[in-house]
């Protein structure tokens, strides 16, 4: 790759720092060049201090490279500081705009702790809406990708009861399109096809277990087909995500969060991979939380993050070609 991918440091006192030192490490393994941006003392191995993304490949093959942000306050491992929050943001921020100004290949985004953010004022619901108002208002899709499966919830980061009130027949339409499109775009798959699962068990047994899928969820199957995408369901959630099920589309399309990541999680915990669609620049993450519980102790898995560096720099070769 002729540019780098931007890797934010997200939570601090998380194990961001530690899988980023990992992932370095293994760059012999095929993992794709990339700078951090953040404070180079969360990171427990070589670091060179770079002051432009285009000194980051040249840098990468002795340590790992570090654009620095200036945390508030010294990390304690394990022990998030609202304090911190503030440079937290700017490396996202500072990433976004590097890639639209053309500097770094993509954005790989380490996981944060919203509660920390929230209580800094942080006023999204994550990474993803933050990431769709940096990009000037864009409307995004959160897919999940791990070997064998991929999936776009229609309805993110919301209480159960607030999920639901919110699935709506254009909403599902409008995750197909941007799912169908970045299938396209950044997986080159030329005709995507979309299972599309159903709300209730037993995808509501024609409408005594509910009749969201008669009257929410057909309607925008039917309507994405009429537009030439490959659209089927409502399929029962329970019978969609064995090995078999599998082969018959390319990505589902679920109602909530968990119906989404509960299988993908299952299926590989550790290679799972976050992908926001529907943005002018590529952008993954691994698919974990900060695990503030181990943080500081070398007993991260450095593997979601190894897929996510190596997924954004797939996408990102499909984009400049």
């Amino acid at each position: 790759m002729s540019l780098a991918l931007a890797l934010t440091m997200g939570e601090p006192a998380g194990i961001g720092g530690e899988i980023a030192a990992k992932a370095w490490s293994r760059r012999g393994e095929g993992v794709p060049p990339f700078f951090l941006i953040g404070d180079p003392s969360i990171v427990p191995g070589p670091v060179a201090k770079i002051g432009r993304p285009g000194e980051a490949t040249a840098a990468f093959g002795k340590a790992l490279p570090v654009l620095p942000i200036e945390l508030g306050r010294p990390v304690v491992p394990g022990i998030p500081d609202p304090a911190n929050a503030s440079a937290v943001l700017e490396a996202i921020e500072r990433a976004v705009a590097l890639t639209t100004a053309g500097e770094a290949a993509g954005i790989v985004t380490l996981p944060i702790r919203k509660e920390t953010l929230y209580e800094a004022g942080f006023r999204h619901p994550g990474h993803t809406e933050f990431l769709a108002e940096l990009a000037g208002g864009a409307t995004p899709a959160m897919m999940l990708v791990c070997p064998g499966l991929r999936v776009v919830p229609v309805t993110i980061h919301l209480p159960l009861r607030d999920a639901l009130t919110r699935l709506t027949t254009d909403a599902i339409v409008t995750a197909g399109r941007i799912a169908a499109a970045g299938l396209r775009r950044d997986f080159g798959i030329a005709a995507p096809r979309l299972a599309v699962a159903g709300l209730n068990p037993h995808a509501g047994e024609g409408g005594a277990l509910g009749r969201e899928e008669i009257e929410i969820i057909a309607p925008a199957v039917a309507r994405l087909a009429g537009e030439g995408i490959a659209a089927f369901g409502p399929a029962p959630a329970d019978t969609l995500f064995h090995e078999r099920a599998r082969r018959r589309y390319d990505a589902a399309l679920c109602m909530y969060h968990d119906q989404a990541l509960i299988p993908l999680k299952t299926i590989d915990f550790f290679r799972g991979v976050n992908v926001t669609l529907g943005l002018p620049f590529v952008r993954t993450s691994p698919d974990h939380g900060t695990a503030l519980d181990i943080a500081g102790k070398g007993l991260a898995s450095a593997e979601s993050l190894i897929a996510a560096l190596r997924l954004a720099a797939e996408m990102a070769a499909r984009r400049a070609a």
